[in-house]
């Protein structure tokens, strides 16, 4: 755990991880079975046209990894693996994905969900038995990388905004839809600041690091580096904005990195 923790802080915070780590962990509501739901389904007549779960301007839900899974390419156990799952994040939190939508195939109900593999932005079909119950949030977070601004939403409509630190040139921030995977705080080391957001999103150039880069959004003891292209593709923040964030954001929330 200490060895995935300090890749997400190499990472994340661009330079290189410190001996500290975080005394405190928040982690995601460990959703409830899936068994009734599944049941309900199992050799129903169902509809094969897939229900939206998330909306961009409305409620998004998440979901746990109950048990190691495989990710389809299709809502088929036949079809091709586009990433594997575990129930933890390398931060030793409960692991989640973003649910997109739902469907039944055969007496079976398949989650489409948002997944943090590479290559970023992949979508896969999960069986419905492996994940737990639905989370809901309300909220989503866009990161503009031109313009180095953070902005969260809620329902639509924006509550805050904040000035960033991004990436340089070659270690960039990814762009693409992602989620905020977990949140951790009381780091030991203060250049990592009060809080950090663990996300899905994951570095495309530092893929030989431990736990292969993720990408995270954490406060600062430097925040006269804000706004600018300062990281190894971390999102940094004034330590006022990142406690304010943390007011307002929970994990789930869908991020979008333009």
């Amino acid at each position: 755990m200490l060895v995935a923790f300090a890749a997400f802080v190499a990472v994340a915070y661009g330079r290189e991880p410190a001996a500290g780590v975080p005394t405190g962990v928040v982690l995601p509501t460990i959703p409830s079975s899936a068994s009734r739901e599944t049941a309900s389904v199992a050799g129903a007549a169902g509809s094969s046209t897939p229900v939206a779960l998330s909306s961009a301007n409305g409620v998004s839900r998440y979901m746990a990894v109950a048990k190691p899974v495989a990710a389809r390419a299709q809502p088929s156990a036949s079809a091709p693996v586009v990433g594997r799952l575990s129930t933890r994040t390398p931060e030793g939190t409960t692991n989640a994905v973003l649910a997109l939508a739902r469907v039944e195939r055969g007496g079976m109900l398949w989650i489409k969900a948002r997944l943090p593999v590479l290559p970023n932005n992949t979508v896969g079909w999960i069986p419905r038995a492996s994940l737990g119950g639905y989370n809901s949030v309300n909220t989503r977070v866009v990161i503009d990388i031109t313009k180095l601004t953070l902005t969260l939403f809620r329902f639509g409509k924006p509550i805050f905004a904040a000035r960033v630190g991004v990436g340089q040139a070659q270690w960039p921030t990814p762009r693409g839809k992602f989620y905020i995977r977990n949140k951790l705080t009381r780091y030991s080391s203060p250049m990592y600041g009060p809080v950090a957001f663990g996300t899905s999103a994951r570095s495309a150039v530092l893929t030989d690091w431990p736990a292969g880069g993720y990408v995270g959004i954490h406060g600062t003891n430097q925040p006269a580096l804000i706004p600018g292209r300062i990281s190894h593709g971390c999102v940094r923040m004034r330590n006022t904005d990142i406690l304010r964030l943390a007011d307002l954001m929970q994990p789930g929330t869908p991020l979008t990195i333009e």
